[in-house]
């Protein structure tokens, strides 16, 4: 195994890392979108059908755009707060620009350490969906159902509160010290 060193000279182990990826169809994802605003809209006055109309429509031809835009800001936006974990460094030159790509899939492709929980990363992957379903459900609910979005937003919210929380917790066995008691 190898040693680096820190800044004071301390020589440090490094963690052995083994690679995951987490895969989200798109087709799935528009799935669940859809059962929540059918949902919705059913649950809204019938005096105004035309409103009901537009929360049903969220992956209908025209508005499948924002939608997909969404989606690729919830996976970007996971990717980020998944870091170090998702850590991939810039290639030289690389340019970026703003055309709507729908993928299929979308990926999150973690390091994490050799000693992190399976049960994390399957918690994250159950997370991680939800998190993408509400982001299009703040953004669409937004417009087309203002009264239904707080509802959205603060689980979005939590849904990313929960993943960090998942991060953060314990990734090496718990060691107890002997006691009396």
């Amino acid at each position: 195994m190898s040693c680096c060193y820190n800044d004071n000279g301390q020589g440090r182990r490094q963690e052995q890392t083994v690679s995951n990826t987490l895969v989200f169809l798109r087709e799935e994802l528009l799935f669940d979108i859809e059962n929540y605003t059918f949902v919705t809209g059913d649950l809204m006055s019938a005096e105004d059908e035309h409103m009901k109309h537009q929360v049903f429509d969220v992956a209908q031809d025209g508005n499948e755009d924002l939608a997909t835009r969404v989606l690729n800001l919830a996976h970007a936006e996971c990717v980020e707060s998944l870091y170090p974990y998702t850590k991939t460094p810039c290639i030289q030159d690389e340019r970026f620009d703003d055309k709507l790509v729908a993928p299929e899939r979308y990926e999150v492709e973690l390091a994490l350490p050799k000693q992190f929980s399976r049960t994390t990363v399957l918690l994250l992957r159950e997370l991680i969906h939800d998190y993408f379903v509400c982001r299009v459900l703040v953004e669409w609910l937004g417009t087309t159902c203002p009264p239904a979005q707080p509802f959205w937003k603060e689980r979005l919210d939590i849904l990313m509160a929960k993943m960090k929380r998942a991060l953060l917790g314990r990734r090496k066995p718990l060691r107890r010290g002997q006691s009396m008691f």
